[in-house]
């Protein structure tokens, strides 16, 4: 399989095979109006397998979704053609409007323009809390 080189754009690189999908969905880059490859179980010396997603323009992403998803993610920023900088995500510290609280009595149920924000409390289990009632966030949050 061949998927060409890009002049100026990013790849994110590294992602848990099988995920590829849901970090295309969740960035909305179906939206975007240039080429996007989706390369999914890509052979890795380092991981096994792999997915891969080369956007061929600048664009921004938001680095705690990513980090969210999967905190081995990298991301390359190609600019004529080359490797400019290459980001190591991780988990972030705390999350903005990407995982929505599922408490009913939590204060963002009825004050609908709060933003739902998460702390990470355990970065050994990737546990994140909602920082206005303490719940724990659940897998199936994701906004």
């Amino acid at each position: 399989m061949n998927i060409d080189s890009i002049r100026n754009g990013i790849v994110i690189d590294h992602i848990t095979a099988g995920l590829g999908m849901k970090v295309y969905n969740l960035l909305n880059l179906g939206e975007l109006d240039c080429p996007v490859a989706i390369i999914k179980t890509a052979s890795s010396g380092k991981m096994g397998k792999k997915d891969i997603i080369k956007v061929d323009a600048d664009i921004e992403l938001d680095m705690d979704i990513l980090g969210y998803i999967d905190p081995g993610i990298t991301v390359n920023i190609i600019k004529d053609g080359l490797l400019v900088e290459k980001k190591r995500i991780g988990l972030p510290e705390k999350l903005t409007n990407v995982i929505r609280c599922k408490n009913p009595r939590c204060i963002t149920t009825t004050e609908q323009e709060l933003p739902h924000i998460f702390k990470l409390t355990d970065k050994e289990k990737r546990v994140y809390r909602c920082i206005y009632c303490e719940v724990k966030a659940e897998e199936n949050s994701l906004f």
